[in-house]
């Protein structure tokens, strides 16, 4: 057959003269001296890599190998020759594994466009590493789906993006939360088509207000235009129905929002928080009124420090920090509860450590806000739960009350990777796909059937951890869960899975699910699937 017609490359051979074979054969084979190859390494004894020799290779290979930052400071730790200045551009005095980190950094989409001194001010605020600039940016990508398809079960609406970066809307739309320019409902996904053209990359929801990112650090904002205590039916003049700049943020290259019930926050591609429209009374350090749109940096504790995710609760706030000792949780607002997780129930003005994860030798790697209780989960896979217990919400096997992060033992054998916090209900994703589920088993969110027929109490509370069978049945693995916060609606529930395809339960009276229901029908007790690709 023809290499060339069977779509096997030819392969060409050069300088090869045409000799008999006896020639080849007859000729002696030159003896070659053995040579010591040098390394120049921990010591003046020569060893058996030429590391010294070809700098620009080892660059290449730690580059493309993708090291974990730590697995860099460890080549650092055992061979000078890691330590020692390379002499490369752009920086002549790095060495090789602070270039390799600095390479890795670059093929970041939040990095590339920073200009050089703005890589130098996130670097000092780092720590001065580019090994720990690159830990910053890799912590941000695994806490969130930053640029990736993702789901957002909103209260009575819901947000759908694309890894493309194409917003599609539905549900309640009272408040033009939608962003179509109308106040209709619609029931199955549509594309915000105002927005052709911008590529978003992160979307939060409330009760009827919608935030967008775009990749440019962007944020577009519609709904309702006030962030007073919205569910009792205070708001602004006016309703925005198509998204809109927000222009007191147009100076700051946003990465994520988060909208609690009284505030909403935002985290830069720096690692500041910002919040706006608390209130007055000052929880977040600074003095706002209902109506104010102007951002606030959060001070106090986290000024100078790198922020990789925030989480909003109901009236308060989880900010996942990342520093050179490691990860750390910080909160604050409304202590009631004990959700901000100090052992109190105390109000805290300004953002505080939770010292807790220290004591448990646990390393935060998501952080999740519930209403009125919270979650997280560590690097080594266990998950810590902590606030209001009701309805079990906290997987402990009670409806017990908890002031500090505490273990979910039911979850031992379970290595998590993300977890998501609703109403009274938590969801957790494990590490093969699989999703276990507690709490408040209203509006058939949980996605349980307690009878082995699948006509069981779908709604009775879980109060601890059990595997969700019926998204066991979708033959694919789960990498996203997104349910509703809000303690006024009634909830519905997305699974988004690996290959883009979107499942939702729960609640769909208002169209939130992004499916018809039959006459009467007001939710679906198992996941179905959505009409849309995410890919």
């Amino acid at each position: 057959m023809d290499a060339t017609a069977s779509g096997t490359p030819t392969i060409q051979y050069h300088n090869i003269p045409d000799q008999p074979i006896t020639t080849i054969v007859a000729t002696p084979v030159p003896t070659f001296e053995r040579r010591q190859r040098h390394c120049f390494g921990t010591s003046s004894t020569p060893g058996e890599f030429p590391l010294a020799a070809n700098p620009s290779i080892v660059l290449h290979v730690l580059t493309a190998c993708n090291l974990d930052p730590q697995d860099l400071a460890k080549l650092e730790g055992t061979c000078s020759f890691f330590r020692q200045p390379a002499n490369f551009a752009p920086d002549f005095d790095l060495c090789i594994s602070e270039l390799a980190a600095l390479d890795m950094c670059q093929k970041r989409a939040i990095f590339k466009p920073m200009t050089t001194e703005q890589r130098q001010e996130l670097k000092q605020r780092c720590g001065g590493s580019w090994k720990l600039v690159l830990r910053f940016l890799l912590a941000g990508e695994a806490c969130f789906r930053r640029e990736k398809s993702q789901a957002i079960a909103g209260p009575g609406h819901s947000i759908a993006v694309t890894s493309k970066g194409t917003v599609y809307s539905f549900g309640s739309n009272s408040s033009g939360q939608l962003g179509h320019g109308t106040t209709d409902e619609e029931w199955r996904p549509r594309p915000i088509r105002s927005l052709q053209g911008i590529r978003i990359i992160h979307a939060a929801a409330g009760a009827g207000r919608t935030m967008l990112i775009s990749d440019a650090g962007k944020v577009y904002a519609f709904g309702k235009d006030s962030f007073g205590e919205t569910e009792y039916g205070v708001q602004g003049s006016k309703l925005v129905t198509t998204p809109q700049l927000v222009e007191s943020l147009k100076d700051i290259f946003v990465v994520q929002a988060a909208i609690g019930n009284f505030f909403t926050a935002v985290l830069s591609r720096e690692g500041r928080v910002y919040t706006f429209s608390w209130g007055s009374d000052g929880k977040l350090g600074h003095q706002t009124e209902p109506n104010d749109v102007e951002p606030h940096p959060l001070l106090g504790a986290l000024e100078n420090v790198p922020v990789v995710q925030i989480a909003a609760g109901y009236c308060y706030l989880l900010a996942l920090a990342c520093q050179p000792n490691g990860m750390s949780v910080y909160s604050v607002g409304c202590g009631l509860g004990g959700k901000l997780g100090h052992g109190s129930r105390t109000d805290e003005k300004h953002p505080r450590l939770i010292e807790q994860f220290q004591l448990l030798n646990l390393q935060p790697m998501v952080v999740a806000a519930g209403a009125w209780h919270a979650a997280v989960v560590g690097q080594d896979g266990r998950v810590c739960t902590w606030g209001w217990g009701r309805y079990g919400c906290l997987g402990h096997g009670n409806e017990e009350c908890e002031s500090a992060p505490k273990v979910v033992e039911a979850l031992s054998n379970v290595k998590a990777v993300h977890v998501a916090t609703g109403d009274y209900t938590t969801f957790v994703v494990s590490e093969d796909g699989d999703v276990y589920s507690f709490g408040c088993g209203e509006s058939a969110s949980l996605g349980h059937n307690s009878a082995a027929d699948g006509q069981g109490n779908r709604h009775a509370n879980v109060l601890a951890p059990e595997l969700v069978s019926s998204l066991k049945q979708v033959n694919e693995r789960v990498v996203q869960i997104s349910l509703t916060n809000s303690i006024y609606w009634n909830a519905h529930t997305f699974a988004l899975t690996e290959s883009g395809k979107l499942y939702a339960f729960g609640a769909g009276d208002k169209g939130q699910l992004g499916i018809e229901l039959v006459a009467n029908q007001t939710e679906r007790g198992n996941p179905e699937l959505v009409d849309i690709d995410l890919r």
